[in-house]
């Protein structure tokens, strides 16, 4: 089976939901603990010349959160969707995002809120079959048994399909003048954002390469990619030809904790996705952290041709990137992982959804301060080819 070399990090990824009594444990209580705190006030610049804050939000009404489903009539599927619309009645630019396996929209609360409030329509998928129902109500042992029989090729194309049925329902509402998102989705700049089995599904349809498929899964509606904690192919050589011919922009984000207990799917295989992204050949890559090496530009003030991006969060765990609460035999949340990943995915949204140039200074550090620099602790790495 042309996904197979996937197999052993899609049962990693079961796994990491099980250990520590399962990540998506408590995803229906409070969320939120780091995100709000990411904020500083302060207006929304970039485009208009001044200076870039992706962390400024001054005056900005909360998102209004609506509950809708995508009814899926080629496959019968219903598709649930929780989609933040920003208080702006514009048009705005769309991002989509996949859950992690056995879990919901509600482990993410803090992603859909904050680039809401940026001014993006955030639409949150739940993918049946693969989501928080799988286990829930179920004995530990029978959780484990479920999201392991969860995480499966079966599953991972009911995502891929998901998505593109999702595509063509944003259409059809936005040309509805009878439904609440008429007029309100600029679908002519799209994101894609998921984490663990969801960064799964975000590669697959975003351009990555399979064995006797090539990018046949790949939806050219979707401008620009956010896979967390991604999942290369099993060998190194066949991550080579699962990216090389990836064309839209790519942020990877991973930490040196990201590790997945079976499977043996190790922080280096994540980095190994990023490591096989294309590089362009008009600028020469930088690296920000420990150690820095030189900007990404041939000339001072402007940012490179460069589109590929990686984030390596020192410390950071598989878990980092959801908004589950910590409970009290576990290590504390990192108190500025949601603050970094708030900052970079917004800045890398607003390069390649709105082509703002000031955003894409502050990615890759071609302008004065301030830059992604600033956002980042002293052992976290950055690095943009």
């Amino acid at each position: 089976m042309w996904l197979q070399p996937y197999r052993c990090c899609v049962i990693a990824l079961a796994s990491l939901a099980v250990v520590a009594a399962m990540f998506v444990c408590g995803l229906d209580a409070a969320h939120g603990q780091d995100g709000e705190a990411a904020a500083v006030k302060g207006k929304v610049k970039g485009n208009d010349g001044s200076a870039y804050n992706p962390l400024a939000i001054d005056g900005v009404v909360e998102p209004r959160v609506i509950d809708l489903v995508c009814h899926d009539a080629k496959r019968d599927r219903d598709v649930p969707l929780q989609i933040y619309l920003p208080a702006i009645v514009d048009p705005a630019p769309v991002i989509l995002f996949s859950h992690g396996l056995g879990g919901s929209p509600e482990a993410y609360t803090y992603l859909g809120q904050y680039w809401s409030m940026r001014g993006y329509v955030v639409v949150m998928l739940q993918h049946p079959g693969s989501d928080v129902n799988v286990w829930k109500g179920k004995r530990l042992l029978e959780m484990k048994r479920a999201i392991n029989a969860a995480a499966n090729y079966k599953n991972f194309m009911f995502r891929v399909h998901d998505v593109q049925a999702v595509l063509d329902q944003l259409e059809r509402w936005q040309n509805d003048p009878a439904h609440e998102l008429h007029q309100r989705l600029d679908l002519q700049n799209v994101g894609m954002a998921g984490h663990s089995f969801g960064a799964m599904t975000t590669q697959a349809v975003s351009g990555q390469t399979f064995p006797g498929r090539g990018q046949a899964l790949t939806d050219a509606r979707i401008d620009a990619a956010i896979p967390m904690s991604p999942s290369p192919p099993k060998s190194r050589a066949s991550a080579a030809a699962a990216f090389a011919d990836v064309v839209i922009p790519w942020l990877c984000m991973t930490g040196t904790r990201d590790v997945a207990s079976i499977g043996h799917t190790t922080v280096d295989d994540r980095l190994a996705v990023y490591h096989a992204l294309p590089t362009h050949q008009s600028e020469v890559s930088g690296m920000s952290g420990a150690s820095k090496t030189s900007k990404a530009s041939g000339v001072s003030g402007e940012p490179g041709a460069a589109n590929h991006y990686e984030l390596l969060l020192h410390d950071g765990e598989h878990l980092a990137f959801t908004d589950r609460q910590i409970r009290a035999h576990e290590s504390p949340r990192h108190p500025n992982h949601h603050r970094a990943i708030l900052a970079t995915s917004t800045a890398f949204w607003d390069a390649y959804l709105r082509n703002d140039q000031a955003a894409k200074q502050w990615l890759q550090q071609a302008g004065p301060s301030p830059s992604v620099d600033d956002v980042l602790e002293t052992q976290d790495r950055w690095q943009f080819k």
